[in-house]
C-alpha cells in the first residue's frame, strides 16, 4: 500500500531523499516543507513547497506521514528541533532504509533514520531516532547508536561500541571493540578510537601533507 510523504528541507540531503523514497520505498513524496524565513522557492523537485507553520493544515499528519532530511548543522541539533517539532504536530515519523543495505538486527531502528546502500548492520545492534547513515559502514554485533547521530561513509564501528546521542563521526573513522562515545562528539575523518571519549570530545586525525618529491620526479608513475 502507497503512502503519501512530506519531507522537511530543500537542499541536497532533501532532493536525495525524495530520489530514494521515489525510487526504492512504497512511499510517494507529495511535497517539501521549510520554515517561512528560509522559503526560496514554491517548487522544488517539481512538487510544492509550502511553509512548515502551514504544513499540518494543508497535509494533514492523520493522512501524511514526515521525513526530516536535513544535516548535521550544529551537530545535528538543528534535524533534532525540526524532528521533535514534527512530532508535536502529530506526523509519523518514518524512516527510510535501503534495500541494499545488509540490516540483520531485526529491526530495532527508530523513526526518521537515513539509511543509504551498502550499509551493514549485524544482529544485536540497535539504532536511535532520527539517524543518518551514509553509504558503506559497518555496524558492528552489540553496538548502540543513540539518537541524533550522523554518520559519514565508510565508517567502522566495532562490536559492542556504544555512542552518544548528537555525535557525528567522519568518513573512514574506525572505532574499536567495546568502547563508548559520550554525547556530542565530533570523530574526524580517518581517526581511530582506541579508548572511551567523554562528552563533547573532539578527535581528528592526521592530514596527509604534501611530498617534498613532485609528482614529475616520480619514476614509476
Amino acid at each position: 500500500m502507497t503512502r503519501r510523504l512530506v519531507i522537511f528541507g530543500s537542499g541536497d540531503i532533501a532532493q536525495l531523499a525524495h530520489y530514494y523514497f521515489s525510487t526504492d520505498s512504497t512511499y510517494e513524496v507529495v511535497a517539501f516543507t521549510v520554515d517561512a524565513a528560509y522559503m526560496a522557492e514554491t517548487v522544488f523537485c517539481g512538487l510544492p513547497v509550502v511553509s512548515f507553520e502551514e504544513v499540518a493544515q494543508k497535509y494533514s499528519p492523520e493522512e501524511y506521514d514526515f521525513f526530516v532530511a536535513l544535516s548535521y548543522s550544529k551537530l545535528n541539533a538543528v534535524r533534532k528541533e525540526k524532528y521533535l517539532a514534527a512530532k508535536a504536530l502529530g506526523y509519523r515519523l518514518t524512516s527510510f532504509i535501503s534495500s541494499r543495505a545488509t540490516v540483520l538486527n531485526e529491526g530495532r531502528i527508530g523513526e526518521n533514520c537515513f539509511i543509504f546502500e551498502d550499509n551493514t548492520i549485524q544482529p544485536f545492534v540497535t539504532i536511535g531516532n532520527d539517524v543518518t547513515l551514509w553509504s558503506g559502514n559497518h555496524i558492528g554485533h552489540h553496538s548502540t547508536i543513540k539518537d541524533h547521530c550522523f554518520i559519514a561513509s565508510h565508517v567502522v564501528v566495532s562490536g559492542g561500541v556504544e555512542i552518544g546521542e548528537q555525535c557525528f563521526i567522519g568518513v573512514n573513522a574506525t572505532l574499536r571493540d567495546h568502547i563508548k562515545i559520550g554525547d556530542k562528539c565530533v570523530i574526524g575523518a580517518g581517526a581511530l578510537l582506541l579508548a572511551d571519549a567523554e562528552d563533547e570530545g573532539v578527535y581528528i586525525g592526521t592530514a596527509t601533507g604534501r611530498a617534498n618529491v613532485p609528482s614529475t620526479k616520480l619514476r614509476r608513475i
